[in-house]
């Protein structure tokens, strides 16, 4: 059983057990997580599409960690200008582990 979920702006196919790095949510480690923007559902049965959000599913989720990603360097050059800016930026995330899902 697969599931595809919205959140973040971004849509991720999760199984039971799949480990993933989503945008940063605003949750202390440890403490679960529920999902209900569900878009699609794949059973045995076969695929359930929602319009847009399938009825009563949800995916349960444990937090295991928070975080900043790799830092990404933005370098701007104007050539014959003397005018040159180096910036940094880290993205946070939020690390989780999917337990369960419900359809």
């Amino acid at each position: 059983m697969y599931a595809v979920l919205q959140t973040g702006g971004k849509q991720y196919k999760v199984q039971e057990g799949d480990v993933l790095f989503v945008e940063k949510l605003d949750v202390e480690e440890g403490s679960t997580v529920e999902f209900d923007t569900v878009l699609a559902v794949g059973k045995e049965s076969g695929l359930v599409i929602g319009k847009p959000m399938v009825e009563g599913a949800k995916v349960t989720a444990k937090v295991v960690a928070q975080g900043k990603a790799k830092k990404v360097l933005v370098l701007k050059y104007k050539p014959k200008k003397d005018y040159r800016k180096k910036q940094g930026h880290r993205q946070p995330f939020t690390k989780i582990q999917i337990e369960k899902i419900e359809a």
